[in-house]
C-alpha cells in the first residue's frame, strides 16, 4: 500500500501523464465517441465490462496451457485462439480504460499510467507468446504467455487498487444520499424557488441542486457525480423539462427533471432525492 501511495503521489509522472492526456482528448474529440467509450449509454465505465474479454481469455489459456497435451494437441490449438482474441479485445478495453483516464484527478491519472504501462507490457508478452506458437515455438509461447498472466494479474490489481481503493470510475455523489435525513425535511419554500432554473440549498450539510416546473420540483444532489465538481456553478442548456446542467469541471451532463446522465464523462445519472411540497414548503428525504 505504501508503494501505491507513492506512485499516487509522484508528480514526475505528470510530465508523461500529460502529454498522454492531451492526445486523448485529442484523438477522442467527438462527444458521441467520448459517451460511447464512457459508458454514458451503459449506465457504468465501458472500460470495466470490456477488460472482462481478455482477461477471461488470457486465463482460459492459461489453464489449457497447464493441462498436458503435444504441440499439435487440441488444447494447443485452443489456447492460441483463445490468446487471439484476448489481444484483439484488448484494444477496445484499451480505449474505454484511456478514456476515462483522462478526466480523472492527477492522483487517480498517476496510478492509473502505471497500471496502463504494466497492461502493456502483459500484452506484448501475449503478442510474442502468439507469434512463438504460429511458428511453431510452443513451449516459447507457453511461457510467454504465463509470463503475460503474471503480469496481467499486477494490472489488475492496480486496476482494482484504483477502482476500489481511490473511487475511479465510481459514483461519487452516491455516498451523500446515506447523509440526507431519512425523515421528511424542509429546505425551502416552493415560492422562493425559481421557475425553470436551478437553485442550490442545503440539508444538513449536503448541497442540493433544485429545479422547479410549475408545481414539481426536482431535487439532485450537487456535487457531480463523476469527480464532485459544482453543479450549481455549471451553465443550464436547453428549457423546460429538456434543461440539463452541465459540470464546469470536466463537461458533464445532466438532464434536470430526473438526473439522467446525457453526456460523459459521468456514466451513471446524478442521484435524485424524493422532494413534496406541503403548506408551500419543500420537504426532501432519503430515496
Amino acid at each position: 500500500m505504501q508503494t501505491l501511495t507513492r506512485i499516487a503521489q509522484a508528480r514526475t509522472l505528470d510530465g508523461v501523464s500529460n502529454r498522454l492526456q492531451a492526445v486523448v482528448t485529442g484523438t477522442a474529440r467527438p462527444q458521441r465517441l467520448r459517451d460511447l467509450l464512457h459508458g454514458t449509454w451503459l449506465g457504468h465505465p465501458l472500460h470495466a465490462a470490456l477488460v472482462q474479454v481478455p482477461v477471461g481469455a488470457f486465463l482460459s489459456a492459461g489453464v489449457l496451457d497447464l493441462l498436458p497435451g503435444g504441440p499439435r494437441s487440441g488444447r494447443r490449438r485452443a489456447a492460441t485462439t483463445l490468446i487471439a482474441v484476448g489481444v484483439a479485445a484488448a484494444a477496445p478495453a484499451v480505449a474505454a480504460g484511456l478514456v476515462d483516464w483522462s478526466h480523472m484527478t492527477d492522483d487517480r491519472r498517476r496510478v492509473g499510467l502505471v497500471h496502463a504501462a504494466v497492461n502493456a507490457v502483459a500484452i506484448d508478452s501475449y503478442v510474442a507468446s502468439l507469434v512463438a506458437r504460429r511458428r511453431g515455438h510452443v513451449t516459447r509461447g507457453r511461457v510467454l504467455g504465463f509470463v503475460g498472466l503474471a503480469v496481467a494479474g499486477l494490472g489488475a490489481y492496480l486496476g482494482g487498487h484504483l477502482a476500489y481503493a481511490m473511487g475511479a470510475g465510481a459514483n461519487q455523489a452516491a455516498p451523500e444520499i446515506a447523509r440526507i435525513p431519512a425523515d421528511w425535511t424542509p429546505v425551502g419554500s416552493l415560492a422562493s424557488l425559481p421557475d425553470g432554473s436551478p437553485a442550490v440549498r442545503t440539508v444538513g450539510d449536503v448541497s442540493v441542486l433544485l429545479y422547479r416546473l410549475g408545481d414539481k420540483v426536482t431535487a439532485l444532489i450537487e456535487r457531480c457525480g463523476h469527480e464532485t465538481g459544482p453543479l450549481g456553478k455549471g451553465d443550464v442548456v436547453g428549457v423546460g423539462a429538456q434543461a440539463c446542467v452541465v459540470c464546469p469541471w470536466h463537461g458533464s451532463t445532466f438532464r434536470l427533471v430526473d438526473g439522467t446522465v446525457v453526456h460523459g464523462p459521468a456514466a451513471s445519472n446524478q442521484p435524485v432525492l424524493p422532494t413534496r411540497v406541503r403548506d408551500g414548503m419543500l420537504e426532501v428525504r432519503q430515496p
